[in-house]
């Protein structure tokens, strides 16, 4: 049975497999199992991520007969879009419900010349990087091929992308939302996998990326199986700033993370590609001259660009936002020093939907959000009393 199967809490019984989160070949191997030629894999494939359709009853070139034998073992299920926001600028966001009740949010951001949905991976998250919302929420458990596949699904039908001739509006995917992408490896990989093929999203390699914040024996293990864009969260230049800010830097350091990094890239066919190292920029914090210049010494072996990343603030945050005035600064000295250096623009805060701000709904297992929430309760307290 697939892994995309699950079992029911209440009967014990094992579900219908999910169709949904099966790749071509998986799907092909369900039908030899069903005594049919393999390429009805393919079908069901396009079927459900090309045409948007769930229901086995529409997939007219598979015969009545087959399509109730599959109907017995099989289903599409998606998950539950609880709601559905829009922000002044036009970004998009999604609160989604996944089996055992928790919620994941999931974002897309229209620019001019392409469209990036910011997907989760994780009901929650495992790290706990000091300046994100997602964070503080804790951690519940992976998702499943499925459910990261499936916001894609979600996206895509949510702008008509499945009937036909329509535009395609979700052009670029990126495995930026809630979650350590490198710590669901399996079913990140798998997903990114249908994403990428032909008979499903069709996106190019270089139209999906992940972005980790340095599990490094993952990312190595990354490049033997996959050759989509990389990203790297940095945030610090030295060792001891970011064991403060990124506390799996105590396990895996900037050097190792940094090598980690390069070998990914020599593994590419194309030698012209580059790393995007992610900055997010806080007021004294990590803003300062020395910091853009220790960093331009850090990455001086790495073919990169630079993405500065201004503070989303969030409620009960230690940090604030950059001022211009030091952004412009570090971004100068970056460009002096020959890289490449794009800032980030802040979009969709007016729905908390911006770079850090992802939260959700999650039913915590590491205790984390309970002790968050006591230490924003605490703050209150204090200014009321101060006030």
């Amino acid at each position: 049975m697939s892994d995309e199967s699950t079992v029911s809490l209440e009967t014990g019984q094992v579900a219908k497999v999910n169709l949904l989160g099966l790749s071509g070949s998986r799907l092909g191997d369900l039908f030899e199992e069903l005594g049919e030629k393999r390429f009805r894999g393919t079908q069901i494939l396009k079927w459900i991520h090309q045409m948007g359709t769930c229901d086995l009853d529409e997939m007219s070139n598979l015969s009545k007969p087959l399509r109730t034998r599959l109907a017995t073992i099989g289903e599409v299920r998606l998950p539950e879009v609880v709601s559905c926001q829009d922000s002044v600028d036009g970004t998009r966001k999604w609160l989604i419900r996944l089996e055992g009740g928790s919620c994941i949010e999931m974002v897309y951001i229209p620019e001019r010349d392409r469209g990036t949905l910011c997907v989760s991976s994780q009901i929650g998250c495992a790290l706990d990087c000091a300046f994100c919302a997602t964070g503080k929420q804790g951690f519940n458990r992976d998702l499943t091929t499925a459910e990261i596949i499936g916001q894609v699904w979600i996206a895509a039908n949510s702008f008509g992308q499945f009937v036909p001739g329509a535009t395609r509006r979700v052009t670029n995917v990126v495995m930026m939302g809630m979650g350590e992408p490198l710590m669901n490896f399996d079913h990140v990989v798998d997903a990114m996998n249908l994403m990428l093929d032909d008979n499903a999203y069709g996106l190019s390699k270089r139209r999906v990326t992940l972005s980790t914040a340095g599990v490094v024996p993952a990312l190595d293990k990354l490049g033997d199986v996959s050759d989509v864009s990389l990203a790297i969260s940095l945030h610090a230049p030295n060792d001891a700033l970011r064991n403060q800010l990124v506390p799996i830097n105590r396990k895996y350091p900037l050097r190792e993370f940094i090598d980690s990094a390069r070998r990914y890239l020599d593994k590419m066919p194309d030698n012209r590609r580059k790393v995007t190292v992610e900055y997010t920029l806080m007021d004294r914090v990590n803003d300062r001259s020395e910091h853009a210049r220790e960093l331009a010494e850090l990455l001086r072996e790495l073919p990169c660009k630079i993405n500065l990343i201004p503070f989303n603030p969030f409620p009960g945050a230690d940090f604030k936002r950059v001022t211009n005035t030091a952004l412009n600064r570090f971004r100068d000295i970056l460009h002096d020093e020959g890289y490449t250096v794009t800032v980030r623009t802040t979009r969709g805060d007016d729905i908390a939907a911006a770079c850090g701000q992802l939260a959700g709904e999650v039913n915590d297992k590491t205790r984390r959000q309970a002790r968050y929430k006591r230490r924003l309760e605490k703050q209150q307290v204090i200014k009321m009393i101060e006030a």
